[in-house]
């Protein structure tokens, strides 16, 4: 008899959330299991887009009812496993785990703190680690920025010590500029002063590590070099959040310093974990980022190759969610999980195509 799993997915309406709940829909057709969906997300359109057997609205995450809201579909369907796919409501799910588990819902979270952590803290806990990280200022005043020029030289670079995506990132050549930029923020009521850190800019690859773990266990991990981003000729910082050309790469390096940066952020890492790293002119790799959440991407390139390789062990939201349940996965290596030299190649509307250095192509999606 053919086990039906019941879940709960929340933020399914985003490019994510849409990829997450796709992955997992092929990973039940390759394996001959049978999924029922429900799926929530707070834009009334976005939430058209995945492949799910329920659609509900809810309230945003800082609203109370959100909670409530969960528990209530949760009970209302008899569902099983809840994975909310935004970092903001995976931090607010997190949270509240004790609630979940005491009505039978599943979940399979790094703790709170180490879902979208301050910025300026994860400089902290890495330097503490030994783990290499661009020098950073954070900012109390306006009066800090002349200092950072002063010990990092120019140019810096500017972001918010929370959120995703290069949020309010700016590359700057002077302290004017930054103070400008944060002015127009503060003017315009995204940021406060102290909101801001200060680091090193640094001009070589943007690479992204992403790796999945339980109880404090590396069950398996890739790596990706972001060579282009979606309308970046329209941001005034080039970056977009997420890539719309990426490369899976090899290299020890990476992986040693990606797994070192989880550590740091947390002994016993549970859940899926990503790793933002830059290297210097010189191809040493730092660490600008590391967050208990998932790349947006990532559910996306599990379900590209595992669709063109015909097998589920790279679909890595199909692993997560066996794990989740306690179940068996395919053995899969600790590292380097997806082959080498593939790219990724996806725009607006357009679809998705894997392509190799030999000019061999698949379209996907």
């Amino acid at each position: 008899m053919t086990m039906l799993k019941k879940l709960l997915i929340t933020g399914v309406g985003g490019i994510g959330g849409v990829n997450f709940v796709r992955a997992l829909r092929l990973g039940s057709k390759m394996l001959g299991e049978k999924l029922f969906i429900v799926g929530t997300d707070y834009n009334p359109y976005h939430i058209l887009f995945p492949q799910v057997d329920v659609r509900c609205k809810t309230p945003k995450h800082s609203d109370p009812e959100f909670i409530k809201t969960l528990i209530k579909l949760a009970d209302k369907h008899r569902l099983e496993f809840l994975h909310p796919h935004p970092s903001v409501e995976a931090k607010v799910v997190s949270k509240n785990q004790n609630i979940f588990e005491e009505i039978g819902l599943k979940t399979y979270l790094p703790r709170p703190e180490n879902i979208l952590p301050d910025k300026f803290e994860i400089y902290r806990k890495m330097k503490t680690h030994s783990v290499p990280v661009p020098e950073t200022f954070s900012i109390k005043s306006l009066n800090d920025i002349e200092e950072s020029f002063k010990v990092l030289g120019k140019p810096l670079w500017i972001r918010v010590r929370v959120g995703a995506g290069g949020k309010l990132s700016l590359k700057i050549n002077s302290p004017e500029e930054a103070k400008l930029w944060i002015k127009l923020n503060i003017m315009q009521g995204r940021a406060k002063p102290q909101d801001f850190i200060i680091q090193e800019y640094l001009h070589g690859r943007d690479i992204a590590f992403d790796s999945l773990w339980f109880k404090g266990k590396l069950i398996t991990s890739y790596s990706r070099v972001r060579l282009e981003y979606p309308f970046k000729h329209i941001s005034l910082s080039g970056i977009t959040g997420t890539p719309s050309v990426a490369k899976t790469i090899h290299e020890d390096k990476i992986n040693k310093v990606g797994v070192a940066a989880v550590l740091a952020l947390d002994p016993k890492p549970h859940g899926f974990y990503s790793v933002d790293i830059k290297e210097d002119d010189n191809g040493n790799p730092y660490v600008t980022e590391v967050d208990g959440k998932w790349h947006t991407t990532a559910s996306l390139w599990g379900y590209a190759i595992s669709k063109v390789l015909g097998d589920v062990k790279y679909n890595l939201a199909y692993l997560y969610l066996r794990l989740g349940y306690n179940e068996e996965i395919p053995d899969v290596p600790q590292t380097n999980l997806f082959p080498e030299n593939y790219y990724l190649v996806r725009q607006l509307d357009s679809g998705v195509i894997l392509i190799t250095d030999k000019g061999e192509f698949r379209e996907v999606l």
